[in-house]
């Protein structure tokens, strides 16, 4: 079973990603093992302290070494292999092909790092197999590209789904077009009518106006 751990100052911001939908069937179905660890519960003295002020100055506050360093070794304890991902805005660009390519490793796990207030002390990077960002903007702190990340990974991984061909045909999945339009029931709804060619049968006449109706991605 695949093992995603995710390191985090609010692990309850995940329950409701976690227990629903595909993330909810593949951990049913015991495909994957999705878990977070509290980063408060390794911070340092009775507050448990988690952030300092950085040396030579500046605005905000770093996560400290210590305690990151002891979430992801209790986290090596569940998973001794897993890789360390950590999300940050200098990290590699998230596309589909790196999901597919996270998704096809079958055995591996990985551990999400999550940063917060300005940033973390820059010896963490030690621990860290990948840095991650999921587009060009700064966001508060890394548990929605976390759970974006996790979600392209397990929806790609054989039994989420369901129809492995599904996967397969969707929108950036040759790295070129994105998802050609697509209609159901009624065949008409408020004046608007579902094109003539896909009511014909004709699958080869459908494939070819999917083909020229599929939009570029940029």
């Amino acid at each position: 079973m695949r093992k995603l751990q995710v390191i985090t100052l609010f692990p309850d911001m995940f329950t409701g990603v976690f227990e629903n939908s595909m993330m909810w069937k593949a951990q049913k179905d015991e495909i994957v093992q999705l878990s977070t660890i509290d980063l408060r519960e390794f911070g340092l003295g009775p507050r448990r302290t988690v952030d300092d002020t950085p040396y030579g100055g500046g605005d905000g506050m770093l996560l400290k070494p210590e305690p990151l360093f002891a979430a992801v070794e209790a986290a090596k304890l569940n998973d001794p292999d897993a890789k360390v991902l950590l999300m940050t805005a200098r990290g590699d660009r998230w596309v589909q092909s790196a999901a597919q390519t996270h998704a096809d490793d079958r055995e591996q796990g990985y551990i999400f790092i999550c940063g917060r207030y300005e940033g973390y002390d820059e010896r963490i990077v030690a621990l860290v197999d990948e840095q991650i960002r999921v587009g060009d903007y700064v966001l508060t702190g890394g548990e929605l590209p976390a759970m974006t990340i996790i979600d392209s990974i397990v929806r790609l991984i054989p039994g989420v789904l369901g129809g492995e061909a599904s996967a397969e045909i969707e929108s950036f999945s040759d790295g070129e077009t994105l998802e050609f339009p697509q209609y159901t029931r009624p065949e008409e709804f408020r004046g608007m009518k579902v094109p003539d060619v896909l009511l014909s049968g004709h699958h080869a006449a459908i494939d070819k106006w999917r083909i020229e109706h599929s939009y570029k991605a940029e």
